[in-house]
C-alpha cells in the first residue's frame, strides 16, 4: 500500500484493516466491482446473505471492501469437568456464598481464580499444580492484539453500538458525525487512557501475577494457546475459538474417551464499567480484499478464486477441518449438528443471536498498521512494571493522536481523515453521557454466575 505496487494479486487480510481500506482507497470496492469491471466473473452462487461477517467488511460509506474467508472469536473456556464436581461446587459455595459457575463479571471471575488456584484436584485424578487464569504478558507483537481485540470493551470502555461503539470504541477513539477521529486521549474526548482502561490493563495484571503459571508473563500468544489443553488451567477469559480444533484431539488431558470435552466455551464475563450493548468480545475475520494496483485481468482470476475458496461446498470443508466460519449454511448443516457436542459449545455459539456482540476493530481506526504497533510497546512496559497502568496507557494514547496528527497533517485520507479536538480538561468529558466514564467508588461488583446448561438454554 505504501509503494502502490502490485505485489499480491489478492490478500487474505484481517477485517481490522476496514477503517484503512475505507479511508486510503486503495482497496477495491467490492461493491462496485461485482457490479462494474468484475460482474462477468461474479458467480451467481455466491450468495452474499449466506455470510454472517459482511457488516464487519463494510463501511461507512456502504461498500463492501472484503470477503470474509475465515473467523474466530475470542471466548470464556473453563473446565465443566471441575466446575460440575460436587466437592468443587460445595466447596466453592460455603467459601463464596455464591454457586460457581460460569461467570458473568469479572468479580466472579477473580473469585474462581481464586479459589481453583492451587486447589487440590486429586480427588479428580488431577496430578500438578492447578491455576484459575491463563493468560500472557511478554512484550511481543501478540501482546498488542491481546488488548486491542476487544478486552478493553470487555471492561466497559467504549460506548455502546453494534459491531463497535460509537462515538468511542474499544480501542478507546472517539469520532465525530462525519467518522473523522477525533482523539484517543480523555483530554480530546478518547478512552485509551480512562479510568475504565486503567481498571482493564491492572486487573489483567493482578490475574497474570497471582493465578496464572508463573512461566505465562513471559509467554507471547502462540505459546500460552496450547497451555489450558494440557490440563491444569481451571479457566480462561481470552480463548480464540481458533484453539478448538487443537483441543478436541484424541488422548489429550482435557479430553473424555467418548471424544466429547471435559471443557466448554462460553460468553466472557464482563467488567464493572461494561453496560448492556457495549460490545462484549472480538472475532476475528480474515478476508479477502483486492488492492487498486492489481490489474484488472489478474484481480478477475484472483476473485474467481476468492469466490472457490468461500464457496459452499468448500467452506464447509474447510469449517470442518478448521473450525471456523464464515456461512449460515455451514453454522447450520447437519454435519455440525451432528459434531456439536464434540466441539464444546462452538457450534452453539455460533447458532445463537449472542454472536453479534463479538466483532472485530472497527471504522474509527484510521491506519491499523501504524497505531496497533502502538500497543504491545506500551502495554509491554505496565507487564513489566516499567510503568503503571495510568502511565502506559497515558504514553499509548499520546502516541495514537501523534500519528492521527501526522495523517491529519498530510491530508492523505481527505474529509474522513482524522481531525482531533482541542484539549479540554478531563473533567469536561468525564462529565459527558458515555465513554470516556469516569472513575467508579467501587470497581468489585457483586459476583453473578451462571449455569452453562441454563446459558445454552436460552441460546435455543
Amino acid at each position: 500500500m505504501q509503494t502502490g505496487e502490485n505485489v499480491y494479486d489478492a490478500y487474505v487480510n484481517d477485517s481490522d484493516l476496514i477503517g484503512t481500506h475505507w479511508r486510503y482507497k486503495q482497496a477495491r470496492s467490492l461493491t462496485d466491482w461485482m457490479a462494474g469491471e468484475g460482474a462477468d466473473v461474479t458467480l451467481p452462487t455466491l450468495d452474499l446473505e449466506d455470510f454472517i461477517g459482511l457488516d464487519f467488511t463494510t463501511a461507512p460509506d456502504g461498500n463492501l471492501y472484503q470477503l470474509p474467508d475465515q473467523q474466530f472469536a475470542n471466548l470464556y473456556w473453563f473446565r465443566y469437568d471441575w466446575f460440575n464436581d460436587e466437592k468443587n461446587k460445595a466447596d466453592f459455595k460455603e467459601a463464596y456464598g455464591y454457586d460457581l459457575g460460569v461467570p458473568v463479571n469479572w468479580s466472579a471471575y477473580e473469585d474462581i481464580a481464586e479459589f481453583f488456584t492451587g486447589r487440590d484436584l486429586s480427588h479428580m485424578g488431577v496430578e500438578g499444580e492447578v491455576f484459575g487464569n491463563m493468560d500472557y504478558g511478554k512484550k511481543d507483537p501478540s501482546l498488542g492484539w491481546r488488548y486491542t481485540d476487544a478486552w478493553m470493551s470487555m471492561a466497559g470502555m467504549g460506548d455502546k453500538g453494534e459491531p463497535n461503539g460509537l462515538p468511542v470504541d474499544e480501542w478507546g477513539v472517539r469520532v465525530n458525525e462525519a467518522g473523522q477521529p477525533t482523539g484517543s486521549c480523555v483530554a480530546r474526548g478518547g478512552a485509551t487512557n480512562g479510568p475504565a482502561a486503567v481498571y482493564a490493563v491492572t486487573k489483567a495484571i493482578e490475574w497474570l501475577e497471582k493465578y496464572t503459571p508463573p512461566a505465562a508473563m513471559g509467554m507471547t500468544f502462540g505459546e500460552a494457546g496450547p497451555i489450558p489443553a494440557q490440563g491444569n488451567i481451571a479457566q480462561q477469559m481470552f480463548w480464540y475459538t481458533a484453539f478448538t480444533a487443537a483441543t478436541v484431539l484424541p488422548d489429550l488431558p482435557v479430553m473424555n474417551e467418548d471424544g466429547t470435552p471435559k471443557w466448554r466455551m462460553a460468553p466472557s464475563p464482563h467488567g464493572a464499567y461494561w453496560e448492556e450493548g457495549t460490545k462484549i468480545g472480538y472475532q476475528d475475520v480474515g478476508s479477502w480484499t483486492i488492492l487498486d494496483s492489481t490489474p484488472v485481468d489478474r484481480a478477475k482470476a484472483a476473485w474467481l478464486y476468492a469466490q472457490f475458496v468461500v464457496s459452499k461446498t468448500v467452506d464447509l470443508k474447510k469449517a470442518d477441518v478448521g473450525l471456523t466460519f464464515i456461512r449460515e449454511s455451514t453454522i447450520n448443516a447437519d454435519h455440525f449438528t451432528e459434531r456439536a457436542p464434540k466441539l464444546g459449545g462452538l457450534i452453539e455459539f455460533y447458532r445463537s443471536p449472542a454472536r453479534v456482540q463479538w466483532s472485530p476493530t472497527g471504522t474509527n481506526i484510521p491506519d491499523y498498521p501504524k497505531l496497533a504497533q502502538l500497543w504491545w510497546q506500551n502495554i509491554g512496559d505496565a507487564m513489566s512494571g516499567a510503568k503503571s497502568p495510568q502511565e502506559a496507557l497515558d504514553a499509548l494514547c499520546e502516541a495514537q493522536e501523534s500519528v492521527m496528527a501526522r495523517l491529519e497533517r498530510a491530508g492523505i485520507q481527505g474529509d474522513i481523515g482524522p481531525k482531533l479536538n482541542e484539549e479540554r480538561d478531563a473533567s469536561y468529558w468525564l462529565e459527558q453521557p458515555g465513554a470516556p466514564k469516569p472513575k467508579l467508588a467501587n470497581e468489585d461488583e457483586e459476583p453473578k454466575t451462571i449455569g452453562y446448561d441454563e446459558l445454552i438454554q436460552s441460546w435455543q
